[in-house]
């Protein structure tokens, strides 16, 4: 075989495998070794035995922070991404119905859906969001830094959660100002502020009749969508006293109350009117320009 032929025949295997491996989710560890305030105290990481009433991938036990990059049809890509924090009330996550189906959801419209694994459950002695918002803030400036690589545009990646995932979303998105870790390296120099913020039946925002003082909003808040059900046992109160604090520091926010639905939709279709929340979510995202291509 000519030398000019060989060439081709290895740079066509080389294409081919570059192709196959891009359609492969990227996964990546938050940390680059020790992670913060881990003692080695929990066990080993596990997925918990399915419940009848409602299958869903719940995941627990987790040392390990990890996020998974899920990108689009390249004809479809539009440059934003979204880090996705599934809920699970900080003791599991939900790391289907809360995460890799949101992030299928997200392709579907062109957006870069990147699932966060963070640390579950609550560690003993400390708030039950202090390693998760570590690992959420890491994350947003790990997203940044790699932003070029992954063809994302560095001002439109914004951060969506469920449940507990939406106050870590939330704490996230108020929270960008002071890092709960010392840095370790030049990816902490990198902004950890979303440039937007989805969030669905988020829980914890409220304490009595107050936001918790873990929610600081300020005018420099990042844009908000809610999602909530009326009769959800998570009280939609935790969504409009948000909506309401960002209103008054004049944030663009919008606020969905559907009349029925419970806690832990998700994305799943159902009879209840909160299953068509995707669909408005995704007018929201047109709205502000963040679902145009070639930016």
């Amino acid at each position: 075989m000519k030398c000019r032929d060989l060439s081709l025949v290895v740079l066509a295997t080389f294409v081919c495998s570059f192709a196959a491996a891009a359609d492969k989710p990227v996964v990546l560890d938050v940390w680059p070794s020790e992670v913060p305030g881990e003692k080695g105290d929990i066990d080993e990481e596990k997925l918990l035995p399915p419940r009848a009433e409602k299958p869903v991938d719940r995941l627990t036990n987790v040392t390990k922070p990890t996020i998974t990059v899920y990108k689009p049809d390249p004809q479809k890509d539009t440059g934003t991404a979204v880090l996705i924090c599934p809920g699970g009330g900080y003791h599991i996550l939900a790391m289907d119905l809360e995460g890799t189906e949101v992030a299928e959801w997200l392709n579907s419209i062109g957006v870069t859906g990147i699932v966060l694994k963070y640390r579950v459950p609550r560690r003993k002695d400390l708030p039950k969001h202090q390693a998760p918002l570590q690992d959420a803030q890491r994350a947003m400036s790990l997203v940044r830094k790699h932003a070029d690589q992954w063809r994302i545009a560095p001002s439109r990646i914004g951060i969506l959660g469920f449940s507990a995932g939406g106050h870590l979303s939330a704490t996230a998105s108020t929270n960008f100002d002071k890092r709960g870790y010392d840095a370790i390296d030049e990816t902490d120099q990198i902004s950890c502020r979303p440039d937007f913020t989805v969030l669905v039946y988020p829980a914890y925002l409220i304490e009595g009749e107050k936001l918790a003082p873990e929610i600081r909003v300020t005018q420099q808040t990042p844009p908000t969508f809610f999602v909530h059900a009326g009769d959800d046992r998570i009280s939609s109160e935790n969504s409009v006293r948000m909506y309401l604090a960002l209103k008054q520091a004049d944030v663009p926010a919008e606020l969905h109350i559907f009349t029925s639905g419970g806690h832990g939709f998700g994305l799943r279709p159902s009879d209840a009117p909160c299953s068509r929340w995707p669909q408005q979510c995704e007018k929201w995202l047109r709205n502000r320009g963040l679902l145009d291509k070639g930016q």
